[in-house]
């Protein structure tokens, strides 16, 4: 269950699963994810946001909120030290990112 919206809730059921015969009271659509959509259900989706707070907790676990505010400030200046901490934000949010996919997001 990925969120309720309007009074509709949202499953992502993967491909390779088959779902039970469902009560009379569901009734299973699949929807056309647009965009608006999707970005519906990222909002409301409990799952999308513990894995948007893993990963801001593993970017914390080696930049502090301070030490990110200072690669961005000194990025000119320190382009080897600003390069490392984007690629580990990159690193981190690519999880991430790999993450909500497997939800069909």
């Amino acid at each position: 269950e990925l969120a309720t919206i309007d009074g509709r809730t949202y499953i992502s059921v993967p491909d390779s699963v088959t779902l039970p015969t469902q009560p009379k009271e569901i009734t299973l659509v699949e929807a056309a994810l647009s965009d608006i959509l999707k970005d519906k259900i990222k909002k409301a989706s409990p799952h999308v946001q513990l894995i948007n707070q893993r990963v801001r907790d593993e970017i914390a676990k080696k930049y502090s909120i301070n030490d990110e505010i200072k690669a961005l400030r000194k990025k000119d200046k320190d382009k080897i030290k600003f390069d490392e901490y984007d690629a580990y934000g990159e690193e981190c949010c690519a999880w991430g990112d790999e993450e909500k996919a497997k939800l069909g997001l």
